[in-house]
């Protein structure tokens, strides 16, 4: 009886205090809206990293901030709003389908981040499958062990492989004095190949800060009027493909251009004031970081990449090409074993391997470095089961951007149609 109570009472305040109805939408949907809005906002002041980005209305946030539920409050609130979303009248369309469906999902990864936050243990694939829509696919390290071969084949030498891979790849570290030159010109050169294909609004625009001690290599922090803040981590060496990985990922045709396209085309011209908030622990991650990994493919596809890394990058940074193609033969090979992060990362979390056995993991079957595994397993501490959406995101999202056999332009169409819309993993299969 509380949540029914509490529920009309928030609908009023919010509409009182955002001036009503947006006039892009039925009444229902945006009273649901607003609600959902301060439910999540509601949300993020327990846990910091929940609400990813925000640029709605500030009276909702100040009611979030100024009411301050308790976490059981928000749960109580989110069945009635499930129940405000049940008694609305039937979708008109395709897109306002999704637009529900997806509106359905978000809530059902906030009762899951809720329940976690209240003590409910989750196995790995199921919390990925309620927090994203999706769980990965397992593989056995026989599975990683066929493509080790072939990369101890490629690496040559005596000794652990890991330690010979990591040697080989520190040939191609960028300079810490060249960082600045080096990532302004791959970023220009994501950006310029993404409007050939993406019309983005004129002042768009992004900050990149150099930052340390994070779990993560870089971030997007998107703020609203289609500006980011950009951050990279310098921990750790940074290789000189990262440059054009963290300038698509991060900025075109990745988390900036998605984040902006939603915002005009979502929020702006429709007024679906949901997609003013980005919760990272919902369904939309898995298209945000599977479009950042892809969209690299995209934008640099075949050779086109690895000639503008060893015609202009590699010279800007100082480095020798002359082992450049053993080099990009080696990244093949090692995007194969991506999946080994996932595997390390499920048998951490579901307890069935320590810290140092999932350290060990990733050393032997990602072959990275013991500090940078350390670095993957403080990243696992943190976002847990996120780790799924960068490598079957992008599967994903490939498998939907280039079906048919889809040309270029079609693929890049498919992409952005993909960005400007409320799609989830259920809808890209």
């Amino acid at each position: 009886m509380k949540s029914k109570i509490l529920f009309p009472l928030a609908i009023l305040v919010l509409t009182a205090c955002t001036g009503g109805e947006s006039g892009h939408d039925a009444p229902g949907m945006d009273q649901v809206a607003r609600e959902y809005l301060f439910l999540e906002l509601s949300m993020g002041l327990h846990d910091p990293g929940h609400v990813d980005a925000y640029f709605g209305p500030e009276e909702i946030r100040d009611a979030a901030n100024k009411t301050r539920l308790a976490v059981d409050e928000i749960g109580e609130r989110v069945d009635a709003l499930r129940l405000q979303i049940d008694a609305l009248p039937a979708a008109t369309g395709e897109l306002e389908q999704m637009r529900i469906d997806g509106l359905v999902g978000r809530l059902l990864a906030l009762e899951t981040r809720i329940a976690m936050m209240m003590g409910e243990k989750l196995s790995f694939d199921e919390e990925s499958r309620r927090l994203f829509g999706a769980a990965a696919p397992d593989h056995d390290a026989g599975y990683f062990q066929a493509i080790l071969d072939e990369i101890d084949e490629l690496v040559g030498g005596e000794g652990p492989l890991s330690e010979r891979t990591v040697a080989f790849r520190d040939q191609f570290v960028i300079p810490p004095d060249k960082l600045d030159e080096v990532f302004d010109a791959a970023i220009a050169e994501c950006r310029r190949r993404t409007l050939l294909y993406i019309d983005l609004p004129e002042n768009e625009s992004f900050t990149l800060e150099y930052v340390n001690d994070k779990p993560w290599s870089g971030y997007n922090w998107y703020q609203g009027n289609w500006q980011s803040l950009i951050q990279i981590n310098t921990d750790l060496p940074i290789l000189i493909s990262r440059a054009v990985d963290l300038g698509c990922h991060e900025g075109y045709p990745g988390h900036h251009t998605f984040n902006a396209l939603l915002e005009k085309n979502l929020v702006d011209d429709k007024g679906w004031l949901e997609f003013s908030l980005y919760p990272l622990f919902s369904p939309q991650s898995l298209i945000a970081e599977g479009s950042g990994n892809y969209g690299i493919d995209l934008a640099f596809p075949g050779e086109e990449r690895i000639a503008f890394e060893r015609d202009v990058l590699f010279p800007l940074a100082g480095l020798d090409s002359a082992n450049a193609d053993r080099f990009y033969e080696l990244l093949e090979l090692l995007a194969r074993l991506d999946y080994a992060g996932n595997e390390a990362a499920r048998d951490y979390l579901n307890g069935t391997i320590t810290r140092s056995e999932a350290v060990q993991w990733l050393v032997d079957y990602a072959l990275t470095s013991p500090e940078r595994a350390r670095q993957r397993t403080e990243f696992f501490d943190t976002y847990r089961s996120y780790v799924i959406n960068y490598n079957l995101g992008k599967d994903i999202v490939r498998a939907y951007v280039e079906r048919d056999g889809a040309g270029e332009a079609q693929r890049w169409t498919r992409f952005e149609q993909m960005l400007s819309s409320p799609m989830t993993a259920a809808d890209l299969q």
